[in-house]
């Protein structure tokens, strides 16, 4: 067997091939290709030496194919069917879309997005369904291995192959029962009073509580550690401790009455809540149409 080596095939050839076969005839073939008869000419001379055959055989009535031609040929429509798919950007169609999206995000945080969230799909995607599961510390880790699609958090650095792009910027309030004698004027010193419950979402890092009391150094004392911010808002909403939380999260529990939130009595900064995919889907339309609802939906946290 003729072995071709195909670093040195264009692919153009089998196009014109393709072409040739179909219409048995140059000047037409050339015509439909947008190419001059002399060009395709010498395609088909370099046909002809790549698959050993004539390919095109003349007649009395113009070209014949050649057996080996009429053997290729169903096979050659195949293989640039083939090719063409292979290249073909893929579409996404939300309307007609199904399957679940799956987002790691905090619990409260989900409690302020998710409705938005929910919103635009039914709108959008009334197929698709939403499953938000709780961070862990191996989250880039769930990225690479498609266990979600995407991340929404604090997050600050990210490796190679992450991308991240911002959400919102954010601060910090201080949450306290609902006639709490704090609350009236939270100075430094009956803040450090106070106990705190502290969230520790991924048990990984200190607070930036913490980090700020330090630079200054004071410490707070910390009466309770918990994984979850509606649990942290349970605990404070019955008791005299405190809780310090991002202020987006803070004012979307402080409706129902039963606590207050105050500006802590320190300088906390902010910080930037993020949305955090892998770069192999970068480019995939399923992919960019879930980053476009996620931001359009944490717009209406600003």
């Amino acid at each position: 067997m003729h072995e071709v080596d195909l670093r040195r095939l264009d692919l153009n050839l089998l196009v014109a091939l393709d072409v040739l076969l179909e219409e048995r005839n140059v000047t037409r073939a050339a015509e439909r290709l947008g190419m001059s008869q002399p060009a395709v000419s010498r395609m088909l001379a370099r046909l002809r030496q790549t698959f050993g055959d004539q390919l095109l055989v003349e007649g009395r009535r113009g070209y014949l194919l050649s057996r080996r031609a009429e053997a290729i040929r169903p096979r050659l429509r195949g293989v640039l069917v083939d090719v063409r798919a292979l290249l073909a950007t893929a579409g996404f169609d939300p309307a007609s879309a199904d399957g679940r999206l799956r987002l790691m995000m905090p619990d409260l945080l989900a409690a302020t997005l998710a409705p938005p969230l929910l919103a635009r799909l039914a709108t959008e995607a009334p197929g698709v369904g939403l499953d938000i599961v709780p961070p862990e510390p191996g989250l880039f880790e769930a990225l690479e291995t498609d266990a979600v699609d995407a991340v929404v958090g604090l997050v600050d650095e990210a490796p190679a192959g992450i991308r991240r792009r911002s959400l919102h910027h954010d601060s910090f309030l201080t949450l306290l029962r609902a006639g709490h004698p704090a609350a009236a004027a939270l100075t430094l010193e009956r803040f450090l009073g106070l106990g705190h419950v502290v969230v520790s979402v991924t048990g990984v890092g200190p607070a930036q509580v913490d980090v700020a009391l330090a630079a200054i150094g004071r410490e707070r004392r910390v009466t309770a550690r918990v994984p979850s911010f509606l649990g942290a808002v349970e605990i404070v909403a019955r008791s005299d401790l405190a809780t310090t939380l991002p202020a987006s999260l803070a004012r979307g529990v402080v409706t129902g009455g039963r606590l207050v939130a105050v500006p802590p009595p320190l300088d906390l900064g902010g910080f930037t809540m993020s949305l955090v995919w892998h770069a192999r889907h970068q480019d995939e339309a399923r992919h960019a149409w879930l980053r476009s609802v996620v931001v359009a939906s944490a717009a209406t946290l600003n």
